[in-house]
């Protein structure tokens, strides 16, 4: 500095001349200097006294210089008593600024990370806004957590915790192994008599904060994190059990909730016996709650101590764990195994009661893998031990499992069979669970086989489930019920149960679940016309790694079907995929439905041949079994196609629309299409109308058509007007892209999907209000819109439903 000013400044500094020398020639130099300059005194809080003299010296004179003086300090680590402040109070106020540093806000976080690939969200929670924080992490190639905190982070935290008492330190410590926060009742068990003493002195120092229930919290999570690593592991472990002693101690109303903390701090203080016992206590209370993915993991936790467990303990924590695996995880082959090892193990104990169940469970897994013949041995072996035991739960579980399987390869007689004997054994019993599953196979048999019942059994289901808390029996209800609706084109209903049970299976921790309610979601899009919302929603679901092949099936078909449709590239080969894997399940719901798209795929682009390939497969296959909505699509496809041998009489009622068509009506064919809401199905009619209406229908057709972007099918109902010499009377053809009205897949407005964004960013209704130049209540009522369709009952709800569908996120061009 001196050198820049002066020579005979840097001579005495040199010199380390004393103020009184030091001081003036300095002020001689400032005042001579012809530019302004500009002098930085950085963490002012820890300057030695010469400096802080050399400020006010300075400080004093300032108005008379033409200079600025810059100081940055830590406003929380000076108190009444520190030298700075006497300092900043003989400064001239009318000369001194002070400018208060806010935190990065969460727009600014993401603005910086937007070129990193990192989640915003996540870095502005755990850094809170810190720039120092943010820029270190950014700059760091590891993503944060335990032990991959960036050196640079993890010095200037030490480097501070060095600067602090004895005391501070220890408050630090103790609190630092706990997460998120800890309560005054909590820190006064530890830290005795002096801990309220000893946190007031952190908390103005700004190294903790409060919230509003008095618990205590680091600042920064990062600092908790940098604070912990510097405890040796005995100490860290000596600590974990004190806390956890502690928390066993409080006994509230709360304790069941505590059971989490006192699990992680066991697992902390490497006591296996307090795992093995809290645990699975842990796991039973979340599971009740619908946090399963909570669950999974404190069972994972009992899991690394099984060796110390007894036998009845590690078999039941295996069937336990795999269970709640089952329901989270989309990697089965440990899950599969797990539940072997609980059978081993309860064969040995001779406990073959226990078996049945973990065989059901086994047989779900296969099918959800679509191991068609593995899920019928598991459920074969499953009924064959338990009926070597008198009647009890575990057979009426393996008669309804052996139900289900019959009702998903449509042998309906069969599955209502094994359906109702599994009810009344579970009435007999008095077993709820076993009633709720064994009512829904049956319930979907009747509905699929056309007869009376089947939806009062699935209302009933569904309503046990969600009464008695079964969140997987509840997600299936939704599911089995939703697809009969969809099937039947009952969309205002299959509408409400898909949107509960997409919300219902994302607030229980239920994620495989909500992707195969997704791909029926797209199912139904597809078949209303939107087509662009269909192909969003399923491409989302395929981009799922490892998700089992049964439950990505139905978006996997959707999204070949809506290619084919919108005339894009791939949908052959996707669809063609989608037939492969539904052959390996062995079941006509994941067969016929791709073996009709392939045959409406060649017959877009006029190629007999593989029209009669695919529909002379579809004859082979039992018609007997077809569901009515399949034999009606299947028959009207046959027509279209000129099939030279008729097909056999079905058993049940033909659907109106395909009945109306092959009885040489397609403009009434047409209209019942357009009355339960299936465009594309209509236009497809009208393509059927001959005679003197050909003209007429064929330019509805093409309009159709050209509004849901279905290129080939329009370029074909083109062909065919030109073929019967009406072309004149069709609409003239449109050049370039087609334009497809901006929709959102849940059908929120454009204001709705604006206020989405807005929730979406974390900003309040009176932000929103700001923000958009809108009223606070049409705010209200905006939100409450989205809450609505989302069927969410919380924001926090909306934002589970956008981790796991970002594709609901609007586009930039409605905002």
């Amino acid at each position: 500095m001196g050198q820049l000013l002066d020579p005979r400044v840097a001579a005495l500094l040199k010199q380390a001349a004393p103020p009184e020398r030091l001081f003036p020639a300095l002020l001689n130099a400032l005042q001579h200097s012809g530019d302004t300059i500009i002098l930085i005194f950085e963490d002012v809080q820890w300057a030695d006294n010469a400096t802080l003299d050399l400020v006010k010296y300075l400080g004093r004179r300032i108005s008379l210089l033409p200079t600025v003086l810059v100081l940055t300090l830590r406003s929380e680590e000076i108190g009444a008593d520190h030298p700075l402040t006497h300092v900043m109070g003989d400064l001239p106020s009318p000369s001194v600024s002070r400018i208060a540093l806010q935190p990065l806000s969460r727009e600014a976080v993401a603005a910086l990370t937007k070129q990193s690939g990192r989640c915003a969200d996540d870095l502005y929670c755990i850094t809170e806004g810190n720039p120092f924080f943010v820029t270190e992490l950014l700059a760091s190639e590891t993503e944060p957590g335990p032990g991959r905190i960036p050196h640079s982070i993890r010095d200037a935290v030490w480097a501070r915790l060095s600067r602090l008492t004895a005391g501070e330190r220890k408050v630090l410590e103790v609190i630092s192994i706990v997460p998120g926060g800890v309560e005054p009742w909590l820190v006064r068990a530890l830290l005795g008599v002096e801990a309220d003493t000893l946190l007031d002195q952190c908390l103005v120092r700004g190294l903790l904060r409060r919230d509003g229930q008095g618990t205590v919290m680091f600042r920064h999570e990062l600092a908790r994190q940098a604070t912990l690593e510097r405890l040796p592991p005995s100490l860290q472990r000596s600590l974990h059990s004190k806390v956890e002693a502690a928390i066993s101690q409080v006994l509230t109303t709360k304790s069941p909730a505590l059971l989490a903390r006192r699990v992680h701090h066991a697992a902390g203080a490497d006591d296996g016996a307090r795992v093995l016992e809290l645990a699975p206590q842990a796991a039973a209370h979340a599971a009740r709650l619908g946090a399963h993915r909570d669950a999974l993991l404190h069972l994972a936790t009992a899991l690394k101590y099984v060796a110390q467990a007894t036998s009845q303990q590690a078999a039941q924590l295996y069937e336990d764990w795999a269970y709640e695996a089952g329901l989270a995880l989309h990697v089965y082959e440990p899950v599969i195994e797990a539940h072997h090892r609980a059978i081993a193990i309860w064969r040995e104990l001779g406990r073959t009661e226990k078996i049945g169940p973990n065989l059901c469970r086994l047989s779900r897994l296969h099918w959800r893998r679509g191991e068609g013949e593995a899920a019928e041995d598991c459920a074969a072996q499953a009924v064959c031990e338990m009926e070597k035991l008198p009647p009890g739960p575990g057979l009426a579980m393996a008669y309804s499992t052996r139900s289900q399987l019959r009702m998903l390869h449509y042998r309906f007689d069969e599955a209502i069979e094994w359906g109702l004997r599994a009810i009344a054994l579970a009435d007999q019993l008095g077993e709820i669970e076993t009633r709720v599953h064994a009512l829904n196979n049956v319930g979907t048999a009747l509905l699929f086989a056309g007869r009376p019942g089947g939806r009062e059994r699935l209302e009933e289901t569904l309503a046990l489930a969600l009464e008695h808390g079964f969140h997987d029996h509840a997600v299936r209800a939704y599911t089995n019920f939703a697809e009969c609706a969809v099937v039947s084109k009952d969309f205002v209903l299959a509408e409400r149960l898909l949107a509960e049970g997409i919300a219902f299976a994302t607030r229980h921790d239920l994620d495989t679940a909500a992707q195969y309610l997704l791909g029926r979601q797209a199912e139904l899009l597809m078949g209303q016309g939107r087509f662009r919302d269909a192909e969003t929603i399923a491409q989302g679901v395929m981009n799922l790694e490892r998700l089992p092949m049964v439950m990505h099936l139905p978006a996997l078909t959707v999204l070949g079907r809506v290619h084919v449709r919108l005339g894009e590239p791939g949908g052959m080969a996707l669809l063609r995929n989608a037939l492969q894997e539904g052959l390996a399940t062995g079941e006509l719901q994941r067969i016929v439905p791709v073996r009709l798209a392939l045959a409406e795929a060649a017959w877009l682009h006029e190629d007999h041949n593989a029209c009669t390939e695919q529909l002379t497969a579809l004859a082979a296959i039992g018609l007997d079994r077809y569901r009515s909505w399949d034999f009606g699509e299947l028959a009207v496809w046959w027509q279209r196609c000129g099939m030279a041998m008729p097909l056999p009489a079905p058993s049940a009622q033909i659907p109106l629309p395909h009945s109306a068509e092959l009885h040489g009506v397609p403009l009434a064919a047409a209209k019942e299409w357009d009355r339960l809401g299936l465009p594309y199905d209509a236009a497809l009619a009208l393509m059927q109308v001959r005679g003197a209406d050909a003209g007429p229908a064929l330019a509805r057709a093409v309009t159709i058509f050209e509004s849901l972007e279905a290129r080939p099918a329009a370029a074909l109902a083109r062909k065919q007007a030109q073929r019967l010499g009406v072309a004149g009377q069709l609409p003239k053809a449109r050049r370039g892209p087609y334009g497809a009205a901006r929709r959102h897949p849940l059908g929120l407005t454009q204001h709705e999907q604006q206020v989405l964004a807005l929730i979406a960013a974390g900003k309040s209704n009176k932000e929103a209000a700001q923000l958009l130049s809108r009223s606070p209540r049409t705010i209200e009522h905006q939100v409450s819109a989205v809450l609505s369709k989302f069927s969410a009952a919380s924001r926090m709800e909306v934002l589970l439903r956008l981790r796991g569908e970002p594709w609901l996120l609007p586009s930039a061009d409605v905002l």
